[in-house]
C-alpha cells in the first residue's frame, strides 16, 4: 500500500501515515530510560525538538516482508477505524525507520530471498530480516490542521531486549536526529518535548513496569472537523459497560 500519492507529495497539509518507536531499556529497573534524538533546527516538523525515532510510511515498505509478523492482538487494534492491510506497512516503516535514524536492528539473522530495495540495502547488509513480533501498539495520534506537515501517527513500544545490535552503538544512524541518546524517563521530562511525546510518555510511565501490551489503545484524532479523544480496542475487544 503506497504511503501517498503524487498529488499528496505536493501537498503538505496532506495527513501522511507514519510510524514512531518507543525503545524502552531497563523496564523493569527504578529509573528506565527511553531512547531519543534531536530534530535539526531548519527541520519543517517539529525543529530543535527531542522526539523518538520515527517517520513517515514510504510506498515500497508495504513490499517488505516480516520474518515475524505482528502480534494478533496488536493487528486487532491497528486496523480498528483504519485500513487492515496498512498495519503491515507501519510495522516495516518502524524497522526501517529506527534504523535509519539510531542505526539500531530490530531483527533475525537470515539472508533475503529478493534484492531490497535501495532504503533497506544497509539494513540487509547486516545480516538481518525485519521483525514485528516485539512491536506492542500504545499509542495513535493525528496532527492537528494548520502546522506545516501533518502525520496519522502510531507509537509502538519496544522493550530494547529485543534489539539485535549493541544499545549503544549509533554509528550507523543518519544525522535525522543528532544527540542520540538513553534518557531516564526521570529526567526526560527536562528535555524539550513536543506537546504528543509529553501525553504519549505519560501514557507509557504509567504502565510501568508491567508490559503487558494495552486493552486498548488511546487515538488523539484531530481531523479537519474536530478533535477527539478514543480508545481503539479492536474488533474482538468487549464494549464498556454503560454507567
Amino acid at each position: 500500500m503506497s504511503a501517498s500519492s503524487p498529488a499528496q507529495a505536493q501537498d503538505k497539509s496532506a495527513i501522511r501515515q507514519a510510524a514512531t518507536v518507543i525503545v524502552l531499556r531497563d523496564a523493569q529497573s527504578v529509573d528506565p530510560k527511553i531512547l531519543m534524538g534531536q530534530r535539526g533546527a531548519q527541520a519543517a516538523f517539529m525543529p530543535n525538538k527531542f522526539v523518538f525515532p520515527g517517520g513517515a510510511v514510504d510506498a515500497s515498505d508495504a513490499e517488505i516482508p516480516l520474518a515475524t509478523p505482528l502480534s494478533a492482538q496488536t493487528l486487532r487494534q491497528l486496523s480498528d477505524q483504519s485500513d487492515p492491510a496498512l498495519a503491515p506497512a507501519l510495522a516495516v516503516a518502524a524497522i526501517r525507520e529506527l534504523w535509519e535514524e539510531t542505526g539500531l536492528v530490530l531483527g533475525h539473522p537470515g539472508h533475503w530471498s529478493v534484492p531490497p530495495p535501495a532504503d533497506w540495502q544497509s539494513f540487509a547488509e547486516q545480516g538481518y530480516l525485519p521483525t514485528a513480533g516485539a512491536l506492542q501498539f500504545v499509542f495513535r495520534a493525528i496532527t492537528p490542521p494548520g502546522r506545516p506537515r501533518r502525520f496519522d501517527a502510531r507509537f509502538f513500544l519496544l522493550d530494547a531486549s529485543a534489539i539485535a545490535s549493541d544499545l549503544d552503538d549509533f554509528t550507523a544512524a543518519s544525522d535525522e536526529l543528532s544527540h542520540l541518546q538513553w534518557i531516564p524517563l526521570s529526567k526526560v521530562r527536562q528535555f524539550d518535548l513536543p506537546f504528543i511525546t509529553q501525553v504519549v510518555l505519560a501514557e507509557v510511565s504509567a504502565r510501568l513496569p508491567d508490559l503487558t501490551p494495552p486493552a486498548s489503545v488511546p487515538f488523539f484524532k484531530n481531523d479537519d472537523e474536530e478533535s477527539l479523544f478514543l480508545r481503539l480496542k479492536g474488533a474482538t475487544a468487549p464494549e464498556p459497560t454503560p454507567e
